[in-house]
């Protein structure tokens, strides 16, 4: 009996280009490591109405599409990209939010286009869309294509916190962790809130420190303060 071949487990396609692209990545580009904590109670209590008000099913996970979108906009030299020669960082003119989505092939990265003209609702709807195209293995290439920002989460596994690697060609991904219910001080007083980590990996070449720290305080902001995301 062949023991090696046994305990031998080649790997996918899919696994061969992960690695690839994430070796590519740390090697090319130094990250910076940013953590913030943020209050996501009236974010949590604000789904339940909306979906009563509109009818219209939107998850936690674009309400941070939505948040990134809006910080973006404030913030376009998240989206940067190097040149060619890496002389120049280019700002695109429409921006993607790449999303990591557990695929019968492994994990995928389809892309929401264009997110900087996009409302709540039609966020919601193209991440949908493309969530039941990855698990039916029906993405295309161009579905792929696009990131300028990417987005990791892995909550519904328990995970607290973690720093995710971010793909060649971008300039940063956001992860976050699972809800928590945490005593916090409000007015004196010991509360219990339901607070999320969210960790920012920025390839030091194109953002700062202080820009990353503001680009993720804005994205903090605006879910802490949900209402302006459904506007």
């Amino acid at each position: 009996m062949d023991t090696a071949s046994e305990n031998t487990l080649p790997l996918t396609r899919i696994q061969r280009l992960i690695g690839k692209l994430m070796l590519q990545s740390k090697r090319e580009g130094p990250c910076s490591y940013l953590e913030s904590r943020v209050d996501m109670t009236e974010l949590a209590n604000m789904r339940k109405s909306y979906y009563r008000a509109t009818r219209v099913r939107v998850s936690t996970n674009d309400f941070f599409f939505c948040a990134i979108a809006g910080a973006m906009k404030k913030f376009p030299l998240m989206a940067g990209q190097f040149d060619k020669n890496c002389e120049n960082i280019q700002i695109p003119e429409h921006v993607g939010i790449g999303f990591a989505v557990t695929a019968p092939q492994g994990l995928v990265v389809p892309v929401i286009k264009n997110v900087l003209e996009k409302s709540l609702p039609q966020i919601a709807a193209e991440s949908s869309a493309l969530i039941k195209k990855a698990r039916a293995n029906k993405l295309d290439l161009d579905d792929f294509d696009g990131a300028n920002i990417t987005f990791s989460s892995l909550g519904m596994y328990g995970i607290s916190s973690f720093f995710a690697i971010k793909p060649p060609g971008t300039a940063g991904i956001i992860s976050i962790g699972k809800f928590e219910d945490t005593v916090v001080p409000v007015d004196g007083e010991a509360v219990v809130r339901k607070t999320m980590s969210v960790g920012l990996a920025v390839d030091r070449r194109i953002v700062s420190d202080l820009y990353a720290a503001k680009f993720l305080g804005c994205v903090r902001s605006q879910l802490e303060n949900p209402e302006t995301l459904t506007t």
